[in-house]
């Protein structure tokens, strides 16, 4: 096949990696010819791309192919995006993220691309923005729905809240859960030492990781809050913040004013290839985030034996199983928060049997390689239909 893969930007995030994973296994085991449509822009979390993960990969860079709404350069992108596409001649077009899927199917669309795919990494509409807005991006993916042959979300979830919206019918959509490279979380823990050896952390420190963007919606402020209630029980817990952002400072001064400073860790920004290391330093994931498709980070953790600790929203509750893997918590809920962490800071036989179970559960369900046999049986089930 000839498969022309449409993206944004190549941040360092999750729908960047799953999109990366997808293109080369593509190339690697199926032997098919792949493009990756993407824009020049990157942002405070980094380039995905500059790592060299990319290898020889063909890549396309559109100088107007950005995330935010500018309806100039929109104009030009779809230009530039319809060049591409007529010049590649893809049996398959598959979109990821808001403005890419929205541009990328309505030209995909025009051109009369055989197959056109939408993967829904996390929806564009949620509860938090402005009522305005929210409608604007409801009507511009129903819009696009009609533009494409179907649509993939990470999450039963995902699709769950795309059908109430009246986005497109349930039929139209599969759930593929987002693949990644099990094998270096597997081993994570052979990294156990040095990572805390390099974060100065104790033999005894309980280290309860999160990882996520120091950015809005995080929940962050609500870890911090929780952390007073955790620390004055069990004084060894250390908080390990992995990411980077703009609320960076103003966590800092919060975690300072309320005495904490001993009992977090920032990591800063790190490259993928790390996480798993530094998974391997904790000893659970708490996930405190209000809104996201189904973060990576939850069967990462899982995967690599740690229980985790999350809010429930969107695909959270998919692998974040209340008394089996961790524990599932309503959004905003800072005492259950807080117990649940003192809960597994206090049990480490708890910890160890739900780790394990997470791993039994959710390590093939995440390979990578499950995630693209799925999607190319996709694509070929697009292409096999009757042609309108």
């Amino acid at each position: 096949m000839r498969v022309a893969h449409v993206i944004t930007r190549m941040i360092i995030g999750g729908a960047q990696e799953n999109t990366l994973l997808n293109c080369l296994d593509l190339m690697h085991d199926f032997g098919d010819d792949v493009l990756l449509i993407t824009g020049k822009e990157v942002g405070p979390e980094g380039d995905l791309l500059s790592q060299g993960r990319a290898g020889e990969l063909p890549i396309c860079k559109l100088d107007h192919l950005r995330r935010s709404i500018h309806p100039i350069r929109d104009f030009k992108g779809r230009a530039e995006l319809r060049e591409v596409i007529r010049k590649f001649k893809p049996d398959v077009v598959h979109t990821h993220s808001a403005k890419g899927g929205i541009l990328g199917r309505a030209v995909a669309w025009s051109e009369q691309v055989p197959a056109i795919i939408h993967s829904v990494h996390g929806a564009p509409f949620h509860e938090y923005q402005p009522a305005l807005t929210r409608t604007l991006y409801r009507t511009c993916e129903r819009w696009a729905a009609k533009r494409c042959h179907h649509m993939v979300c990470v999450a039963d979830a995902m699709t769950d809240l795309m059908v109430d919206a009246n986005v497109a019918p349930r039929e139209k959509f599969t759930t593929i859960y987002s693949g990644m490279d099990v094998e270096p979380f597997l081993h994570a823990s052979e990294h156990r030492d040095r990572v805390r050896q390099r974060f100065g952390l104790s033999e005894d420190a309980i280290v309860i990781g999160k990882i996520a963007r120091l950015f809005h919606l995080k929940g962050h402020d609500d870890l911090i809050s929780a952390a007073v209630k955790v620390v004055k029980q069990v004084p060894q817990v250390r908080f390990l913040l992995v990411g980077d952002g703009i609320l960076r400072d103003s966590l800092t001064r919060r975690i300072e004013s309320l005495g904490l400073s001993e009992n977090f860790i920032f990591s800063g920004l790190v490259p993928p290839d790390e996480v798993p290391s530094l998974i391997g330093a904790m000893d659970a994931l708490v996930h405190t985030s209000y809104r996201e498709g189904l973060a990576r980070a939850l069967p990462q953790a899982l995967i690599a034996g740690r229980p985790v600790i999350s809010y429930d929203v969107d695909g959270a509750r998919e692998v974040a199983i209340s008394g089996e893997t961790g524990y599932l918590i309503p959004p905003g809920d800072i005492d259950q928060l807080a117990e649940s962490i003192l809960r597994l800071s206090r049990n480490g036989e708890l910890r160890q049997q739900m780790g394990r179970a997470g791993q039994r559960r959710f390590t093939d369900q995440f390979r990578h390689q499950t995630m693209t046999r799925r999607i190319r049986e996709l694509y070929e089930q697009q292409l096999q239909r009757p042609q309108i």
